[in-house]
């Protein structure tokens, strides 16, 4: 199967199967990413408290752990559905949101980043920053390219057994020896807070329906930024992007992906 066909067929498996989608996410994004998760016909959840973050990893068919609004009782709990996802054989993202700002958060992601996660999913300033590198990071947005990060994201994942996916204009999908690039997306996407949670929360939908890791984040990320792209075309600001993206996501037809996914 070709690039731009596998997108569209991951993507009519999520809406045939409607995957149940575990996040424990952020307070910041927990509305865009179910909605999001909703448009393109994956069923999200949001369940964060210890006492059943386990249980409830063991019945969804993919997890995402986001580390946006941290604490220690958020990360038990990460910890413990990451361990219930390795038990049962969910897979799981980590979204290693604004690693390198602190210590507690970089910590943070260091050590969930050594748990076996399907994939990493950041920017270049977080990427660098959980393989060790020293890109700064100003809040949760990049000070870095995607460019800048591809062959300390090739290193981590061969490192680690993963796959890392860096966004950013350009976005990079890699395990190491194999690298897709996804040339999707529009500058008005990074005026919408959450942008990139939402990526992740995508990636974790399409890993599972799609279990080659490096496929379903590039193909999720493909319709993320082709959304965005249709999206940006009939709206003046990030206000307007956030309602006809959520519309296109919904709408995203065969035709379309396959005469403007932009893979490599």
């Amino acid at each position: 199967m070709d690039l731009i066909s596998g997108v569209w067929e991951s993507l009519k498996a999520v809406r045939e199967r409607a995957p149940l989608v575990h996040n424990i996410t952020n307070y910041v994004v927990m509305n865009n990413t179910a909605n999001a998760l909703l448009a393109v016909g994956a069923s999200p959840a949001m369940v964060h408290a210890r006492e059943e973050v386990a249980d409830f990893t063991a019945i969804s068919q993919a997890l995402v752990v986001n580390i946006g609004t941290l604490s220690p009782e958020w990360v038990e709990g990460m910890k413990l559905a990451v361990a219930s996802a390795r038990r049962v054989g969910v897979p799981w993202v980590l979204d290693p949101v604004g690693a390198g700002a602190t210590r507690y958060r970089t910590t943070t992601a260091g050590e969930l980043a050594r748990q076996g996660p399907a994939v990493i999913r950041g920017n270049a300033s977080e990427v660098l920053a959980v393989a060790g590198a020293s890109g700064a990071t100003r809040g949760v947005d990049s000070t870095r390219s995607s460019e800048d990060s591809l062959e300390a994201a090739r290193q981590l994942a061969t490192s680690l057994g993963t796959v890392v996916a860096v966004t950013g204009r350009t976005d990079y999908i890699t395990d190491g020896s194999r690298v897709l690039a996804v040339d999707n997306g529009h500058a008005l996407m990074a005026r919408v807070t959450g942008m990139g949670c939402t990526a992740s929360a995508l990636v974790a939908a399409f890993l599972a329906v799609e279990p080659d890791a490096v496929l379903a984040s590039a193909r999720a990320l493909v319709v993320l930024g082709l959304a965005g792209e249709l999206a940006a075309e009939r709206s003046p600001g990030p206000g307007s992007l956030q309602l006809h993206l959520l519309d296109t996501l919904y709408t995203l037809d065969e035709a379309t992906v396959r005469a403007r996914a932009r893979v490599r």
